[in-house]
């Protein structure tokens, strides 16, 4: 969101200019690119939409991605036109948690994998985050080709197709590219055209996974300029219109006596926007940003990231205990060596990340295939919602399974 003349965010656009792009009648995708790090991913998606994701200062410097990264872009062909919202998603093994976070953004997934280096331990960790999150609809881009030989080309691909062999991507297309040479980038913009889009429910409550908070004002902006707090990230059912007065749990940190208290925000719908395009209400599908009444300081950097928003009165309420029930691993993804992942233990502490929030829990019963959990940090519990399951291995949080909030 911008703050010139022509993305205000309280600029009236219901009267379209000619050549202005009618987005609310496009369909839309949201994407994530997961993969090992250095395989390209952030590379890819600059050569897809034009738009290094990596936007972050400590990220530049070390040439990796921290946070999830955003891009959009309308790829069109053939008569057939897509509105497709990326989610870049961390490579390194200490990020596993926010790049759960993004898997719970996306209808779909690009899986990269270096044609140089071949499958890697966050390959395989990132391939089963998918699954965990159900991710079904898998793009497998063979990246890098240009870095090696045909004989190698062609090993790497029989290396993928046994790796992908009874997983969720069995059946997913693998596609030769180099990234940095432009080749066979056409190809898979034709691929994104053919996902099939998933069913929108427009008919629940609405629930809007937030996953990045933000001020667009500029350091001196006048106070009759200055814009609300926005919130970011992808409506999961329901609609969302201008104007309406919304809840965001959990809400804010207080606290009061030594104890950590969280708050409920309540606001008000100033704007609407999918990308750069203004919308009156939103639908399922692609990313959105929606400016609120809400004081800027609530929404800097990304301190509502993680939490829910809906109409006022339709959330339940937030809390610190959550029952699942839960499915592991045979095996711990993402390490080195081959760890059994074993069964949970009373009292032991395990990550868990439901949509945008990650929290620890400490398992207070269980009884396979139940467990209990005191948080750290609450949740908005909603029947149903996926949760993956990490265990702290050697000071880095390996997942190690999934389940379903009870």
């Amino acid at each position: 969101m911008k703050q010139d003349k022509k993305s205000n965010p309280r600029e009236d656009t219901s009267k379209k200019p000619l050549g202005v792009v009618d987005i609310e009648s496009i369909d839309m995708l949201n994407i994530g690119m997961v993969g090992h790090i250095d395989h390209g991913k952030t590379t890819l998606l600059y050569k897809l939409t034009g738009k290094f994701a990596d936007t972050h200062s400590e990220e530049l410097k070390r040439g990796i991605t921290i946070k999830l990264g955003y891009a959009d872009i309308i790829i069109e062909k053939d008569k057939k036109k897509r509105y497709i919202s990326f989610v870049d998603c961390p490579g390194h093994e200490m990020l596993m948690a926010t790049m759960l976070s993004g898997a719970a953004l996306v209808d779909a997934a690009i899986l990269v994998i270096a044609a140089n280096e071949g499958i890697k331990p966050q390959t395989k960790e990132h391939l089963i985050a998918l699954q965990a999150k159900k991710i079904k609809n898998i793009i497998i881009v063979q990246n890098k080709i240009d870095l090696v030989t045909k004989e190698q080309a062609l090993k790497n691909y029989k290396d993928i197709k046994e790796f992908i062999k009874n997983t969720i991507a069995e059946n997913s297309p693998i596609i030769p590219i180099s990234a940095q040479q432009d080749l066979n980038i056409d190809r898979l913009k034709q691929m994104l055209l053919e996902i099939k889009i998933p069913e929108r429910d427009i008919k629940s409550n609405p629930e809007f996974i937030i996953a990045r908070s933000f001020d667009i004002n500029k350091p001196g902006t006048k106070i009759q300029d200055l814009h609300g707090g926005v919130i970011a990230g992808i409506l999961k059912k329901g609609i969302l219109k201008i104007g309406d007065s919304i809840e965001i749990k959990p809400g804010i940190i207080e606290k009061q006596a030594n104890q950590t208290f969280y708050k409920t925000i309540k606001t008000k719908i100033i704007s609407i926007y999918r990308g750069t395009h203004s919308i009156k209400q939103a639908t399922p599908g692609g990313s959105l940003a929606f400016e609120t009444e809400l004081d800027n300081i609530l929404t800097k950097a990304d301190s509502l990231s993680g939490s829910i928003a809906s109409l006022q009165g339709i959330l339940p309420e937030i809390t610190d205990k959550i029952k699942i029930k839960y499915n592991l691993f045979k095996e711990v993804l993402g390490a080195s060596e081959q760890i059994e992942t074993g069964d949970l233990k009373l009292s032991e502490m395990i990550m868990l990340s439901i949509n945008t929030t990650t929290t620890v829990g400490k398992i207070t019963k269980i009884k396979n295939p139940d467990a209990e959990f005191q948080l750290k940090i609450p949740v908005v519990p909603i029947k149903g919602d996926t949760v993956g399951l990490a265990r702290n291995i050697a000071g880095h949080w390996r997942l190690i399974g999934f389940g379903e909030v009870l």
